[in-house]
């Protein structure tokens, strides 16, 4: 139940990514229960390759906790992280990444490939998949199908 209330707010923030026209996806970073930063998809109004939706908000979660380990800290996200995500999650030492629909072209947390199986790595991340998977799902595919609408007209 924790886990869906966080993906519905990490479903808002998806949204917020939609209503400024980037692909709508969504997440937070959460620590002792508390949502303490958000982030959504900004790459194209960014300029930014890296400007995915989990990495504004573990940058935005480290700044205020004034470190890049976010120990104790778990990230919900819409979609599969890609392999950049994943890398920096892993990075940031997070106890638990939770995200909603897979991403069978990037995802890397088993999808395509699984970073976070890798045993040679320092660090191993919890991973909980398919968190509200069809309602994530639903958003993508709905942008995606007014996107191809508005492209025909």
């Amino acid at each position: 139940m924790r886990d869906e209330i966080y993906m519905q707010q990490a479903i808002s923030q998806a949204r917020n990514a939609w209503a400024v026209e980037e692909v709508p996806v969504g997440a937070l970073v959460v620590k002792d229960g508390q949502v303490i930063a958000t982030g959504f998809n900004q790459p194209i109004g960014n300029y930014d390759p890296t400007a995915h939706a989990e990495i504004i908000a573990l940058r935005a979660a480290s700044a205020i906790l004034g470190n890049y380990r976010l120990l104790g800290c778990e990230l919900y996200v819409t979609l599969e992280p890609c392999a950049m995500c994943a890398s920096a999650m892993m990075h940031a030492r997070l106890a638990r990444v939770i995200y909603g629909a897979s991403d069978p072209k990037t995802g890397a947390c088993g999808s395509v490939l699984n970073l976070f199986e890798q045993k040679k790595l320092n660090h191993h991340t919890e991973l909980s998949a398919g968190v509200l998977a069809d309602e994530c799902a639903t958003l993508l595919k709905q942008f995606f199908a007014e996107r191809r609408q508005a492209q025909q007209k």
